[in-house]
């Protein structure tokens, strides 16, 4: 193929041939091939007329011939201001496939720039298949955001790729909420109801329409717990006096455990509650049933089963045990699915996982230190928070970055017992159980600012917490046998 080649504009992979034919002139950089297209032939020309072309080989660069000698080379015609292989529609939502994407971009632009050797170590890391070709699309398409960049009234007012990632609205940390509109300080909150077990009490959940609660213990029970009636209990002089008399709160005493209760979650539509324990198995509970206090499906693990939650849509559970890997079940099946490649699991046990409201991804907290996101069709992990808890307590997912840190929650070292941070209902505030002084630290989810310390009230460690979804209220769960609402 004869063409004309601009040298200002366009660059070309080449191989140089046996034969060589110089003109004198500009001077032309060719570098290697990185494509295995059929080859093409082509006589370097510049606008104002034949150029000198020098063909580059790795380091070494080949020496110029006189002037009045022609040289061809066979080249494969790939010119890096344009890629061929463009993919088509681009899914916002498969987080997956579009970051498979940008790591084929960055190593076409290292290619391009001339960073072979890192192009090479990153093709290797992620499995780039096919061949990356040398390309500069990434940074053109970088340069037209920048050209096209919105001002930041029209950015806070569209989704993030976070927000798409984790199916929700975020929030700005830099955004000042008028004080009017914040939720009310949890350190403002009041007890409204204390139950007890024979046993410490590690566990608790709230239901999706924030209408009962669930607490598990170390004596293997669980109890379920009616809100109004709870509330209706610590105010008496505020129920309705056409209404009949509140019942007990405790709805449900359910024993079918033989170990340690560890986690608790309800169906998100339906009346099941699903519980882990140490007797190694997951259970699942119909609480419509007033005299069931049995389970009615039970899937039993090899190792002691630590966390377990249920799947928006109610479908699939996830959960972990005392091993490093996680397992998603089958409601119905109870088939089991774990990640097929052993270098994205954790290291440790996992002590926590939770689902994204949207389904699609789910975060899981180890023993190790790190902090993975995964995908749940593929039940692979696609991002990793390496030594997560070293001081840092809230990230940006697509970067990776920590952008606040929440300090100062106590004052005599490291925790004896691993404890969550949470959110309450409105993202407003970040709570978190401070073990020597059993009191609970607030801050400012936006400004990391400490707000007033509050007293929970146990005599004895605080083992976990969760806040309503719905309302101001949250349940903390204690070594001192009670969990208080």
């Amino acid at each position: 193929m004869r063409s004309v080649f601009d040298a200002s504009r366009s660059s070309l992979c080449v191989s140089l041939a046996p034969t060589k034919t110089l003109v004198e002139g500009k001077r032309v950089f060719i570098r290697e091939v990185f494509s295995e297209r059929a080859p093409s032939r082509l006589v370097g020309h510049d606008r104002a007329g034949p150029v000198t072309l020098f063909g580059e080989r790795g380091t070494g660069v080949t020496d110029a011939v006189g002037p009045g000698t022609r040289m061809e080379i066979t080249i494969n015609v790939l010119k890096l201001n344009k890629m061929k292989d463009t993919p088509g529609e681009i899914d916002t939502r498969n987080v997956v496939k579009n970051r498979e994407l940008l790591y084929r971009m960055i190593i076409s632009q290292l290619y391009y720039d001339g960073f072979q050797p890192i192009a090479a170590t990153l093709a290797s890391a992620v499995h780039a298949d096919p061949p990356c070709p040398p390309s500069d699309r990434l940074l053109n398409l970088m340069m037209v955001g920048l050209q096209h960049e919105p001002d930041r009234k029209d950015r806070l007012a569209a989704s993030s790729g976070a927000e798409h990632l984790l199916g929700t609205t975020g929030f700005d940390l830099e955004y000042e909420m008028d004080a009017s509109s914040l939720a009310p300080e949890p350190a403002t909150y009041e007890t409204a109801y204390v139950t007890s077990h024979k046993m410490a009490c590690r566990a608790g959940a709230f239901s999706a329409c924030g209408q009962l609660v669930a607490t598990g213990s170390v004596d293997a029970s669980i109890k379920i717990l009616d809100v109004e009636r709870m509330l209706a209990k610590s105010a008496p002089e505020e129920v309705d006096p056409g209404r009949e008399q509140q019942g007990h709160p405790v709805i449900r005493t359910l024993y079918d455990h033989t170990d340690e209760i560890t986690a608790l979650d309800f169906h998100p539509r339906e009346q099941i509650l699903v519980s882990a324990s140490r007797d190694c198995s997951i259970k699942l509970f119909d609480i419509t049933k007033a005299s069931a206090k049995k389970a009615y499906k039970s899937i039993t693990d090899a190792e002691q089963v630590l966390c377990v939650a249920f799947h928006p849509l109610g479908d699939h559970i996830i959960a972990s045990s005392t091993q490093p890997v996680i397992r998603l079940y089958d409601v119905t099946t109870s088939a089991c699915f774990v990640c097929p490649i052993p270098s994205h699991h954790h290291t440790k046990q996992v002590n926590s996982i939770q689902f994204s409201p949207n389904g699609k991804y789910f975060a899981s907290g180890s023993a190790d230190g790190c902090v993975k996101l995964w995908d749940t069709v593929s039940n692979r992990c696609f991002n990793t928070f390496i030594n997560a808890h070293d001081g840092s307590e809230l990230w940006e997912l697509a970067s990776s970055r920590c952008l606040i840190q929440y300090t100062g929650a106590g004052t005599t070292g490291k925790q004896e017992h691993h404890a969550q941070a949470v959110f309450n209902h409105t993202e407003d505030y970040v709570m978190f159980p401070d073990e020597a002084t059993t009191s609970l630290c607030t801050w400012h989810s936006r400004s990391a600012s400490r707000c007033q310390l509050m007293s929970l009230g146990h005599n004895g460690a605080v083992r976990f917490i969760v806040h309503s979804g719905t309302a101001p209220a949250f349940l903390t769960c204690s070594d001192d046998y009670r969990a208080r609402f």
